[in-house]
């Protein structure tokens, strides 16, 4: 009788933790998560390209962005990028970026 109840539990324990994970993720999330895969996956197409990351950080220097906090979070993707040694494709970095980014604001809440 204890080990159904400890298995009862342990499944409700579970289904509990599973329909936190599916929350639907709010529109400023998603355009925030697709964002933020767009600016990885254009810094891994010039890092590839050759481009320096000097080049890069001048780009988005002068760049208009619609947010103010824009700019340096895609300094930081941009320079994590750079720093990484993959030589992933952009498109491939771009859906990482994207799946882990999801992954994380789900977890957030």
């Amino acid at each position: 009788m204890r080990r159904l109840a400890l298995t009862l539990a342990t499944l409700l324990l579970a289904a509990t933790a599973n329909s936190a994970m599916a929350r639907n993720l709010n529109r400023h999330e998603v355009h925030m998560c697709k964002w933020g895969a767009d600016v990885a996956r254009h810094a891994q197409q010039e890092k590839l390209s050759g481009v320096t990351l000097y080049s890069a950080r001048r780009k988005l220097a002068h760049q208009r962005f619609s947010q103010p906090w824009m700019r340096s979070m895609a300094m930081g993707i941009t320079e994590q990028t750079y720093h990484s040694r993959s030589r992933m494709r952009p498109a491939a970095v771009g859906k990482t970026y994207l799946e882990g980014c999801v992954r994380h604001e789900r977890a957030r809440r």
